[in-house]
This record gives C-alpha cells, structure tokens and sequence, in this order.
C-alpha cells in the first residue's frame, strides 16, 4: 500500500514563556524559566506554591465572554492555540472538503476545574443538588474537539485521545495516519490542560511528584541534575496543522517539516513508575525508526520527555543509549520542560513545536538549571546545559511518556521533494 505524506502547515502554542509561536520559540532560545509562585489561587497552605503558569492571558481577546463561561479553561485554551495554528496554515475553509477534515484532540485531565468547582459548591452547600447545566459538557475531555470541529467545520473523524501526558502525542500520530492511510486530507491536532488548581496541585503534592522548591521556582524543573526533587506543574496548550502533502503543495501552502514516523508502547510495569530500565521507551523509538523507515543515525535531535523526575530522567537516557548506541553520542538531547514545566497532557504538542522550529532555526533549546551532575548519567551525553546550541538538523524525534505506562514517539524532518 502506497501511503500519502503528512505534513505540518500551522503552528499555535499557548505556554507559560509566551502566547504565541513566535514568543514560545523566543522564551525557548533564550532559556526562560516560566515557573513562578501560583496566582490563580492561595497556594501557601500546599507544599508546592509555584508552577508555570499562563501569563498576560485575556481570554476575552479570543473568546466571546458569553461563550467562554460555557467553556472550561482547558477548552479555552485549545480554542486559543488553534486559531493561531488555522491563521498561520493560510487555509481557505471554502476551498477545503470539509468531511475529509478532521480534529484529534488530547487532554490527560480535561475540565479538571470545573469538575472541583462543582462538586465543592454542591459539597459546601444545603445539600440540594443544584448543578450548571453546562458542569458536564465543560468538563468531558473530549470537549474541545467538539468546539473545534464546531468552529471550523470539519466533519471527518474527531474524537479525544486520554493517555496522560502522551495524550497530545497519541493525538498527532492518529491524526498521522488517518491522513496517509488516505482517509483525510487535514487534520487539526494536538492537546491542552489546565490543571493549575487545587486539586490539580494537592492531588500531585500527594503522589510527591512535584518539586517543592518553593524558595526558587525559576530554578526547579531541573532534568538530569543530581538535585531534581519532581517536576513543575505547567498548562496551556499547542495545536499543529497537519495537512496531506499534495493537498498542501496544491494550494502553495507553508511547510514546516513533514512527520514521517510515529511510536506507541506500554510499558506495562507501573502505574505511575516508569520501567528502570526503560524498556517501554526504547521500544517506542525503536518503533518511530521503523514507521519512519529511518536508521538510529539519522536522528539529529531528541526532545526528550525528562520531567526532572529522579527516576524518569535515568530510565529515559538509559533507552536512548540502547536505541542509538554510539551515534547517542552525537545527538543534542534536550528537556524544553525545564522552561515550560510539565504541560501534562498538552506537553506532547508544545515539544512536537518546539521539536519542528528546532530543525527550522537549526537551534537546539537548552535544558535549563543545571548546577550539578548526575553521576548515574554518562557525563559525554550532550544533554544542551543551559544554552541553546547551533546546530543544523534533519531530523528530530521528540517523546512523551504518561502514567499507566504509556509511551509515544513521533518523529520530524526538514521536507525533501
């Protein structure tokens, strides 16, 4: 079977270091830590009190105020990120067949505040069960598909990917191979989460899985460095493009890059663990080489998952030593989280971005906040400490890992005829 060519023709990203694609990327090549004390509510009673937070964000410059009370903040944010990625494709909707338009959309957690917004209202109250009508449709994660499909008409598939934090990235590879296997010709894809509430950050205090490096937030998503203690709860989102090739090229279309291959595995080892010796995650890559029809050498870049997490960082590096081998050697390895945080299940869409302009401004974004090494890390590794590096690359592969095991890697390169 002949299978088509996907390519990426818009970009949008909503993150902690800027609004936009063009900020986002700034923020990346300038190493800028989006990680300060919590706004959005009184913090001082949680053992974390910082996360990357959204930043300057007027909702109401996007959204109309009535529509946006219907929609909880992961859907606005959604909404957000793919009206930059729709106006940077340059697509004309009139001249698109809109069955053969599809959205795959990813969230780990979906309407997260509004579910605790309602649920403690009814438990603070008289006891009667008074309830938004709105509750369920803001909260369902597969929501902001819908708004999506709504807004812009695309009738094909759409439907909501829940794999964690590789809920973005299962999203795109879907999206993928709906697209090569012939049955669409545009898809909008990717992911956003809005977890920076009370029990966003209480439920992942209780896991001890967030730094609690409350006296310098700026410097606490640390992957790779001997003192990492968790990782930094981020939110916002990123949403790409994804268009068949002829279908772009007919219309003179914009190409970033072309996605040529795509991984998923399980680990089936822990809930919440990673396997130790990254069993799960060297075979994903291995499987992105494969679908891509590509050999380890030819990856120049990895943006790695490193969630700066004691045992996630190790076992992360551990598979990418035994699917490259030497040439592990010779790639830039970076974690952009070390600046985001943590977007959860946005994540795999926003380092899928960062992971396209990487090979577009041939620029590896740094990993930030290294002080000291780890000495279970191989020291000659080029993990891109603290200053972005010049580099011009083909090629790059970024990943995602969730809880429950979960696994994706996709795979970027510069468009060849």
């Amino acid at each position: 079977m002949n299978l088509r060519r996907v390519v990426v023709t818009g970009l949008g990203a909503l993150t902690p270091i800027g609004n936009t694609v063009p900020e986002f990327w700034k923020g990346l090549s300038l190493g800028v830590s989006g990680a300060a004390p919590i706004t959005r509510f009184d913090a001082s009673a949680f053992k974390t009190q910082f996360a990357c937070e959204l930043k300057n964000l007027q909702v109401e410059d996007h959204l109309d105020r009535k529509e946006a009370r219907k929609i909880d903040p992961y859907a606005q944010y959604a909404m957000i990120a793919v009206e930059e990625a729709m106006q940077d494709s340059g697509i004309d909707l009139e001249k698109v067949n809109l069955v053969r338009a599809g959205v795959i959309w990813g969230s780990g957690i979906g309407g997260l505040k509004t579910f605790q917004d309602e649920v403690t209202s009814f438990a603070t109250g008289d006891g009667t069960p008074r309830f938004n009508p709105y509750f369920i449709p803001k909260m369902i994660a597969d929501i902001a598909a819908g708004f999506i499909s709504i807004k812009y008409g695309f009738q094909g598939p759409n439907f909501a990917t829940v794999s964690a934090c590789a809920s973005a990235t299962n999203a795109l590879i879907d999206a993928f191979n709906y697209i090569r296997l012939g049955k669409a010709d545009v898809f909008i894809s990717g992911g956003s989460e809005a977890a920076v509430t009370e029990a966003g950050v209480g439920g992942f205090n209780a896991l001890k899985a967030l730094s609690q490096r409350n006296d310098s937030p700026e410097t606490a998503s640390r992957p790779f460095d001997k003192d990492r203690d968790g990782f930094v709860l981020g939110e916002g989102a990123g949403a790409i493009v994804l268009e068949e090739y002829e279908h772009a090229k007919a219309r003179g279309a914009k190409i970033y890059a072309e996605l040529v291959g795509g991984g998923m595995t399980g680990d089936a080892y822990h809930i919440t663990a990673p396997h130790p010796e990254g069993r799960g995650a060297a075979n994903v890559m291995k499987f992105a080489l494969e679908d891509a029809g590509m050999n380890p050498e030819d990856i120049d870049y990895i943006n790695v998952h490193g969630t700066s997490t004691p045992l996630g960082d190790i076992s992360e590096v551990k598979a990418i030593q035994q699917v490259f081998g030497q040439h592990a050697y010779k790639l830039n390895i970076s974690s952009t989280k070390s600046m985001t945080g943590h977007l959860l299940g946005a994540a795999g869409a926003i380092e899928a971005i960062a992971s396209i302009l990487a090979i577009k401004n041939s620029l590896v974004p740094p990993t930030i906040n290294h002080f000291t090494d780890d000495e279970g890390l191989d020291s000659k590794l080029n993990l891109t400490f603290n200053k972005a590096q010049e580099r011009v690359m083909n090629a790059a592969l970024s990943n995602t890992f969730g809880f429950g095991g979960h696994n994706c890697s996709i795979i970027f390169k510069k468009l060849t005829e």
